[in-house]
């Protein structure tokens, strides 16, 4: 059986009985990093790892809201510390860029959150989940460069030929989405970042068009992911499978992970 990892989905978003079907109901999937929103996100994932062995945590607080308070944050951070041994990423944090289409919003005091997230991720020695898109990927970038930061993971990226030729060069690696299949945007990246920089994403329960319109996100969705990308890589399916596999594997250090 072809075996799939989703890198980025947030599984306390799923109603439980829609959970348990998804986990329990598909045995290609191999493993899930499921990401976190605040701290009774992190809380909520933290319980939902405890119950199945496929789901990995990662721990942060996402960029898309308000900021925490000082003492919520303060109290994120800390829980984050003590848990540091079981989560397999600091996740997902960056800046809000749909949020300021929305809102006034200043970005600097994201940046000095997300820095502050970054040393931290250095301190505990894992990697960094990040949602960065379009012009914020670049101050992300100069970030992880100012904190010599190698371990980092766009997921649902999108951005200028210039951001991404820097992100390559530095070893950073991506996550495709669903909608390799119907956004030309996708597709181009795609073609350009080396597949052993690349894995799989749903960022589920976030709903996709094309050919999943009106269907709810699953991990099973990555099976056409990565037949697309097959095609536009010019590469056999069967060569794909493996490769990508193996790029969430090594970057996670899955197999090192202690599932209790």
């Amino acid at each position: 059986m072809k075996k799939i990892i989703d890198a980025h989905i947030h599984l306390d978003k799923y109603e439980k009985q829609d959970l348990s079907n998804i986990i329990e109901g598909d045995p290609s999937i191999e493993a899930l990093i499921a990401v976190s929103f605040d701290l009774k996100s992190c809380q909520a994932t933290q319980e939902i790892a405890s119950c199945y062995q496929q789901v990995y945590p990662a721990y942060g607080y996402h960029p898309e809201q308000q900021l925490p308070h000082e003492k919520e944050l303060v109290e994120l951070i800390n829980w984050m510390d003590r848990h540091q041994d079981e989560m397999i990423a600091v996740g997902e944090v960056g800046l809000p860029y749909y949020l300021r289409q929305e809102q006034d919003l200043e970005r600097a005091p994201y940046l000095e959150l997300l820095e502050e997230m970054t040393v931290k991720s250095k301190i505990w020695q894992k990697p960094l989940v990040l949602h960065a898109v379009y012009e914020d990927a670049k101050m992300v970038c100069d970030l992880l460069e100012k904190h010599s930061i190698s371990k980092a993971h766009f997921h649902w990226f999108k951005g200028d030929e210039h951001t991404i030729d820097r992100m390559i060069q530095n070893g950073y690696f991506i996550s495709i989405t669903p909608d390799v299949l119907y956004e030309n945007e996708i597709k181009e990246l795609v073609k350009k970042y080396p597949l052993e920089q690349i894995m799989v994403e749903t960022d589920g329960p976030w709903p996709f068009e094309g050919p999943f319109t009106g269907s709810q996100t699953h991990p099973y969705m990555m099976h056409k992911s990565l037949v697309e990308i097959a095609r536009l890589k010019r590469v056999p399916i069967t060569d794909i499978y493996p490769l990508v596999r193996k790029n969430t594997i090594d970057f996670y250090n899955l197999k090192e992970k202690d599932k209790k």
